[in-house]
């Protein structure tokens, strides 16, 4: 796909890095206000019914604003909502620190999700411009390095807390860091991403084709739902692993899809995106099953590293080709199967609560293990120009 060069642009080195810079900006700010969120339960006096029915408030507002997103990115450019969208999830992460009352805590919530959803669209929209300036694959090292910077803005609010710096005050010094990064990289950024300029701009319905991409994007974010909702819970109560281990599960999972995503650019270049994604489908089906025979802390352990490294590629590459499509600019495409993707995280893992109730907790696992069954069948379905 071809991409305007102009001569102010910097070398396309100096422009991933920036890209990779705004991919961090959006890791770090979730981070950060994640690892807050006992402070601020403690500091509103919430139950974890209180804390539940709140934190609704982010996933709502991120995927109710995803048609909206997708029509700004069409009209004003990717490049340019990357940096409101940076700047906007600052504000927005001030005004967590902020909050006095539950009611104030849903708003800006709500506010928050829908500022993460405008910044991970155009940086994923401006990830496919930097693609299009390199021959060989790029696209999952982006994602690898979100992985780090949540890793990074945890540590940084452990620390926060042990040294008994308020939210109020962690959040300031974040987003000003942030904001400043974002300012000091909004000049390397991409002036026309990878879009098809005499197509119409707007919210896309997914066609038929987009409705695949959609449904792969929906079985990678469920199963990395159950994996963020459920994987201590099963390590608790199903595995019966010793109380300082049980976020061990977690923590296998959530290593493994970072490293996934610092190699799956060398495995897309060694190979191709289908067969990438067909064996991620078979590692997150195998792995999740292999989860609920053996309920052990050895083998579910190796389970949820299977599943981390099958879910660690699916999005970048699915989002990759779905915009080859030639319907409509890259935002708007990556907002439509964005929208489906995001029901997985947020339908799947109640999903498996009812069905862990109905049955219990193993069953549910060995279910939805089909996700990714479904996934390898949509895979083999793709065209096979699809696999460059």
């Amino acid at each position: 796909m071809a991409i305007s060069t102009p001569n102010t642009f910097k070398s396309p080195r100096r422009i991933r890095f920036s890209i990779a810079g705004f991919f961090f900006i959006s890791g770090f700010g979730f981070a950060t206000w994640a690892s807050r969120i006992p402070s601020l339960q403690q500091q509103l006096r919430l139950n974890e019914a209180q804390l539940g029915a709140v934190l609704f408030a982010m996933p709502l507002g991120l995927i109710l604003t995803l048609p909206l997103t997708g029509m700004l990115i069409g009209r004003f450019s990717s490049r340019i909502m990357v940096l409101v969208g940076a700047v906007f999830l600052n504000i927005m992460l001030v005004l967590l620190g902020q909050v006095n009352q539950t009611w104030q805590l849903a708003f800006v919530l709500f506010c928050f999700g829908a500022a993460r959803n405008q910044l991970s669209i155009s940086v994923n929209a401006q990830s496919i411009g930097v693609q299009a300036l390199y021959k060989r694959s790029i696209l999952t090292s982006f994602h690898g390095i979100w992985s780090i910077a949540g890793f990074a803005g945890a540590a940084l609010g452990s620390f926060m807390i042990s040294i008994h710096v308020l939210p109020s005050g962690h959040f300031m010094l974040v987003s000003i860091f942030l904001t400043l990064v974002a300012l000091a990289l909004f000049p390397n950024t991409i002036p026309e991403p990878a879009g098809k300029s005499n197509s119409r701009t707007g919210f896309v319905l997914p066609d038929r084709a987009l409705l695949k991409f959609g449904l792969m994007s929906f079985a990678s974010m469920a199963f990395e739902g159950i994996m963020y909702d459920w994987s201590g819970i099963y390590f608790q109560k199903i595995v019966r692993a010793p109380t300082e281990i049980i976020a061990l599960g977690f923590v296998a999972y959530m290593s493994a899809m970072t490293i996934g995503r610092f190699s799956g650019d060398w495995l897309v270049n060694r190979f191709n995106k289908k067969t990438v994604l067909t064996f991620s489908g078979l590692l997150m089906a195998s792995g999740l099953l292999l989860a609920a025979v053996f309920p052990n802390v050895v083998v579910a352990g190796l389970g949820f590293i299977m599943v981390g490294f099958g879910t660690s590629c699916v999005v970048p590459l699915v989002l990759s080709l779905a915009t080859q499509s030639k319907r409509a600019e890259t935002g708007p495409v990556i907002a439509a199967v964005s929208t489906i993707a995001y029901l997985g995280f947020l339908i799947v893992p109640p999903v498996v609560g009812f069905l862990a109730e109905a049955l219990n907790l193993r069953w549910s696992f060995g279910l939805l293990s089909l996700l990714g069954l479904l996934m390898v069948w949509i895979v083999s379905r793709l065209p096979d120009h699809y696999r460059s």
